[in-house]
């Protein structure tokens, strides 16, 4: 390998560990944050935050890895030019044309890696995360509570809060729970509480020894009630369903079913789904061969101008793959003619650029002018 080709693949690996740190920390934290959110709201139980944030990376990785690529093919090459290590280049006989080499020498191994995902580890990421918060939506109201944390239910109706069990047969210890019902606002406290299955199946949960206080908003009627044991019973929030659940459940089954089972289905969801992960590994290396040209920027124009044009088709590239995805699933467009279309526009984009870029301008030939007089 010649030093161009060793330098040139040497900076373009070491630009893209460092996007590639960089965005999958940002992704971690925004993840992080968001599924910590869920579960002080009960959403999921704080148990399953590490093991949904593993398997949520691993299905953001293809986007991130090939993001990570197009910024470090554009960084090297922007670099060069404005450090006027191009003009070495050139004058040793060198062409823009010649960086295809070394940038393919990156590009193809991150785009098999990517395709690798999208084909068989992110279907499998998105099962175990299905999986994940459909054992936890099964498990009813009371283990979704946990010691020391307030924990909503049944959105927002009823509030729990328990503290740690003292006696070896108890379930939870003191517990104190508020329930909203159309006519009462009722506030329960007990010193502890389990859960009792009846025969026809049927789950209540009983509490024993305590109070309970109840009052009718905006009215000055209020009872107060003392018990032994007191029940009552425990509703899944799944028949509480509503569409947009619906369809965010369907929208995770078909992300997480096998890739040769979406090839034996024959319907719309599924070939999108398909055209959605062949997609990527071609986009990495669409963005890696554009950012060729993006790159070969005038040292001495602005900095800003090019990095956002650059920006911009990148963006525009994966929104219109996106867009292909959703034409495709509500069968507005033929699923042999969305698997290339953005693809080919985008490749005729950056041929007609490095023709562009390479094109040699003659020079212009002085005006002469003839004044009569002088002859």
């Amino acid at each position: 390998m010649s030093l161009f080709k060793r330098s040139v693949v040497s900076e373009i690996l070491s630009h893209a560990g460092v996007v590639f740190s960089t965005l999958l920390v940002v992704w971690l934290s925004v993840l992080l944050v968001r599924l910590l959110g869920e579960a002080a709201n009960g959403a999921i139980g704080a148990d399953v935050v590490v093991g949904l944030a593993t398997f949520s990376s691993i299905t953001a990785l293809p986007v991130i890895l090939a993001v990570s690529l197009f910024i470090a093919v554009l960084t090297t090459i922007t670099r060069n030019f404005r450090e006027s290590e191009m003009v070495v280049w050139f004058a040793s006989g060198l062409s823009l044309k010649d960086w295809i080499g070394p940038v393919l020498r990156c590009a193809v191994p991150v785009a098999v890696m990517i395709a690798v995902l999208t084909l068989f580890a992110s279907p499998w990421a998105y099962r175990q995360i299905s999986e994940y918060r459909q054992r936890y939506e099964q498990r009813s109201d009371l283990s979704k509570v946990t010691a020391g944390q307030f924990i909503e239910t049944q959105d927002g109706a009823r509030v729990f809060f328990a503290e740690e069990p003292t006696e070896p047969d108890q379930e939870l210890g003191n517990i104190i729970a508020r329930v909203i019902d159309p006519e009462w606002l009722s506030v329960i406290t007990a010193e502890s509480a389990r859960i009792q299955m009846e025969p026809n199946g049927d789950r209540f949960l009983v509490l024993n020894e305590g109070h309970r206080y109840d009052l009718k908003p905006g009215q000055s009627e209020f009872r107060l009630v003392d018990f032994d044991r007191y029940g009552f019973r425990l509703e899944s929030s799944s028949d509480a369903s509503s569409a947009a659940a619906v369809r965010e459940e369907a929208e995770r089954q078909i992300k997480a079913r096998p890739t040769m089972q979406l090839f034996a289905d024959n319907n719309d969801n599924a070939r999108s789904q398909i055209m959605w992960r062949i997609a990527l590994p071609l986009a990495a290396l669409n963005l890696a061969l554009l950012a060729i040209p993006l790159g070969a920027v005038n040292p001495r124009l602005g900095r800003s101008g090019d990095l956002l044009i650059a920006g911009l088709v990148g963006l525009l590239y994966m929104n219109l793959i996106n867009l292909s995805r959703g034409w495709i699933g509500n069968g507005q467009l033929q699923f042999g003619v969305g698997v290339w279309l953005v693809h080919a526009v985008f490749t005729g984009l950056m041929m007609y650029m490095m023709w562009r870029k390479l094109r040699v301008k003659a020079p212009k030939a002085p005006k002469v002018t003839t004044d009569p007089k002088a002859a």
